[in-house]
């Protein structure tokens, strides 16, 4: 796959910007967030809640904000934000981009604005034929597996949200590049901000997004701080000496 995808991006050199997006519905309904804001999507969510975490999000007591979690940063961003956020950085539309993802909430809907200012989109299941991935279908893990290996070997990796996976994925490549990984992880703070000013124009937009890259590129050379995660950060403890080893 990895080979597939340098293949395809070979315009670009064989570089290639991988972007793991968490907009899963067991994601999106345990967030609490609100999206289009319909009853159909809140009836779903309150069924998925309910499958898999029955009765917890109504429990006594439980307040549920989801205008709180937004501003929190919170809500997992949907795949126009992602889109939107990475144009203003400047990734056009000659990018090659490798989503990584579980089954995408509502992709029909939710999938083609990213598409269509990515259309160079690739994922395990454009890179992969139906017969290949058949062995690892109903094995999350299994498929997690694929997209973190197209991930690693990335130019540029983008998280969207916290988790085991990306976590692990950015100490991976600061390991393998020396510490000089290119990994976009944006202030969602910020970024709701931005996203949800009715008066923005693109330029004002385009200049925020370019803020948040530059602070993310400081933070990405950051060395492990006492309590950070050492397979997050594995500098300067897990890298060998070049004298000596």
């Amino acid at each position: 796959m990895v080979v597939r995808m340098m293949k395809r991006s070979s315009l670009a050199g064989g570089k290639y910007v991988s972007v793991h997006l968490r907009f899963e519905e067991d994601m999106v309904a345990f967030s609490c967030c609100t999206y289009d804001g319909g009853r159909k999507e809140k009836i779903e969510m309150e069924n998925a809640r309910e499958r898999s975490w029955r009765g917890k999000f109504h429990r006594p007591g439980r307040v549920i904000n989801p205008e709180a979690n937004r501003r929190d940063g919170k809500c997992p961003l949907t795949p126009l934000e992602v889109g939107m956020m990475l144009r203003g950085m400047g990734f056009d539309n000659t990018t090659f981009l490798y989503v990584a993802s579980g089954k995408i909430y509502n992709a029909a809907k939710y999938m083609a604005p990213l598409g269509q200012m990515f259309p160079l989109l690739q994922t395990k299941d454009t890179l992969a034929l139906s017969e290949e991935l058949a062995k690892f279908e109903g094995y999350s893990s299994r498929l997690a597996a694929l997209d973190y290996t197209v991930c690693v070997q990335s130019e540029v990796f983008v998280t969207t949200q916290g988790g085991n996976f990306p976590h692990f994925l950015m100490g991976h490549r600061r390991y393998l590049l020396g510490g000089n990984a290119k990994t976009i992880k944006p202030d969602k703070r910020k970024l709701v901000l931005s996203f949800d000013d009715p008066n923005i124009r693109w330029s004002r937009f385009k200049h925020h997004m370019l803020e948040i890259l530059h602070h993310s590129d400081i933070r990405g050379i950051a060395f492990r701080k006492p309590n950070d995660s050492i397979y997050t950060f594995p500098m300067p403890d897990c890298m060998c000496q070049q004298d000596g080893i």
